[in-house]
């Protein structure tokens, strides 16, 4: 960093990646994440929006009490009772800081908030203020600040500077611009507004055209100091910038970036990780930096190159985003100590011992089935000792499947409802399809499948498949997960998970929803 300026991350993936249909977390899940972006250094985590229920509000707080290094953020609608519950959500935060926003595009101004002009710019003036009377720590976004007039967009970013406001955000809310024409802007909104000086320019970049990072560097390139950015990508629609992207492009090209970074790289892997298990957004493997072949090589020509010289073909180190052997020495006759410890480099934490017994008890149980433990089996393991600790309407007694060649699958189920056990038999196409079909001649839940996807935690025959779920009724959407040596178990209990979660009172709104 020696003669460089700081390029401060802003995660969202708490709070804007959990718009991704399917992608809501629990409380605790929330802080785990938290938990793994402190552990990375990231500069300000946005840990959600205090004002759309109960839950969300639990959730910022309990984030707020649970990191002590980075920055926590709550984002508000421009309105006064929005903005005081993010500071009373944020109150016991070490840093906090209160985003609020309000849309200055012609088209949102005209047709969702009804409006004019005049009267966005007293409203975010106003909505500043409010804020600064809880803490000097404001990011005002002038939401679709991408298809916004560039004469009404400068008028507004000074009103609020004026007001406050310390980090400008500059949102491509529909992810509409390409790299060149964003980067024009962020340099002409730094050269145009007279107290340009005395905010921080930041971007929130959405990918529905595939550049959401190609905007974000070219932003930095031109005087942005702040990226806002989710893990893997995460966020509604076709997502946000990725942060691992954005982070090790200006790591990786300090010839071209005049700043860098104080993130810890080597926990990008394990938080990416985290991440994918909790949402059940698998990594494709081609991913960037932490996609599964990101740092594989089949080509002949390629390996030759990198077993004489590494640079030939790796602009970066496996090593440096945390990517390892991934092969531990656990099994079966290790101790409690060794587990926490490796779980821990994982960043990994357990509210209670009683969790982390769970997860041991469970640690147990696998290696009596896999010769080898691998990290990502440990990660599956902590998420599934969590969800063993909710409290679990309905769990899963027994499974027995019959599936043969030229005969019709039968499944035949025991299911815990509440402390009586209930047995359902059905037929169906597949194991798996006669499986949730048993289940639900027990729960009746009258759920649409929308989603039933399998991925392999790690390689082998013996490997645990990881199932998720997406069950959708009455407009809301859940998300179910479940793991196991055995795919229909695994199946099994990621529909079950998803029922619990169904029947859990959640009056979660979209932040953006509403008249502003």
């Amino acid at each position: 960093m020696a003669g460089k300026e700081k390029l401060f991350i802003f995660d969202t993936t708490l709070r804007d990646g959990e718009q991704s249909p399917g992608a809501s977390m629990t409380r605790e899940e929330k802080v785990r994440i938290a938990k793994g972006l402190e552990k990375m250094r990231v500069d300000v985590i946005e840990a959600g929006f205090p004002a759309a229920s109960i839950g969300d509000f639990e959730s910022v707080q309990a984030v707020a009490r649970a990191v002590k290094d980075s920055t926590v953020c709550g984002l508000a609608r421009a309105k006064e009772a929005d903005i005081d519950r993010a500071g009373e959500a944020l109150r016991d935060a070490n840093s906090a800081r209160i985003h609020t926003f309000l849309a200055t595009s012609p088209i949102h101004m005209e047709h969702k908030l009804k409006m004019t002009p005049g009267q966005v710019v007293e409203q975010a003036v106003l909505a500043v203020q409010r804020a600064r009377q809880w803490t000097d720590n404001v990011e005002f976004s002038p939401e679709d600040a991408g298809r916004s007039e560039l004469d009404f967009l400068c008028r507004v970013i000074e009103a609020v500077i004026d007001a406050g406001a310390t980090t400008i955000n500059i949102p491509d809310t529909v992810g509409y611009n390409i790299p060149q024409q964003f980067g024009e802007l962020i340099k002409n909104l730094r050269e145009r507004v007279p107290n340009a000086d005395k905010a921080v320019f930041s971007v929130h970049c959405h990918n529905d055209l595939g550049v959401a990072v190609a905007n974000s560097l070219a932003a930095v390139l031109n005087g942005a100091r702040q990226v806002e950015c989710t893990i893997n990508g995460l966020g509604e629609r076709a997502g946000n910038a990725a942060l691992e992207e954005v982070v090790m492009a200006v790591r990786t090209r300090q010839d071209v970036f005049p700043c860098d970074t104080t993130l810890d790289t080597t926990q990008i892997v394990p938080c990416s990780r985290l991440v994918s298990t909790i949402t059940g957004f698998p990594v494709q493997p081609n991913k960037a930096i932490v996609g599964a072949n990101a740092f594989a090589h089949e080509s002949g020509i390629h390996q030759d190159g990198v077993l004489k010289h590494r640079d030939t073909y790796e602009i970066m180190r496996a090593q440096d985003v945390g990517w390892s052997d991934n092969r531990i020495v656990l099994g079966k006759h290790s101790g409690r100590n060794a587990f926490r410890t490796r779980l821990k480099d994982l960043a990994i934490d357990f509210e209670s011992e009683e969790e982390l017994n769970e997860a041991f008890a469970r640690f147990k149980e696998l290696a009596d089935k896999k010769h080898e433990i691998y990290d990502e089996d440990l990660q599956a393991l902590a998420t599934e000792a969590a969800i063993a600790m909710e409290h679990e309407r309905a769990k899963l007694v027994s499974l027995r499947v019959c599936s043969e060649t030229g005969e019709t699958p039968v499944a035949q189920v025991t299911v815990n409802v509440e402390g009586k056990e209930l047995h359902g038999e059905s037929e169906g196409s597949g194991p798996v399809d006669a499986a949730f079909k048993a289940i639900e001649t027990v729960m009746h839940s009258g759920t649409q499948l929308l989603l039933y996807s399998v991925n392999n935690i790690t390689s082998g025959t013996d490997a645990q498949g990881e199932v998720t779920v997406r069950l959708e009724k009455a407009g809301r959407i859940v998300n179910g997960q479940g793991a196991d040596t055995d795919i229909v178990i695994a199946s099994a209990k990621s529909y079950l998970n998803a029922l619990n979660r169904l029947v859990t009172p959640d009056h979660r709104a979209h932040p953006q929803r509403g008249d502003v």
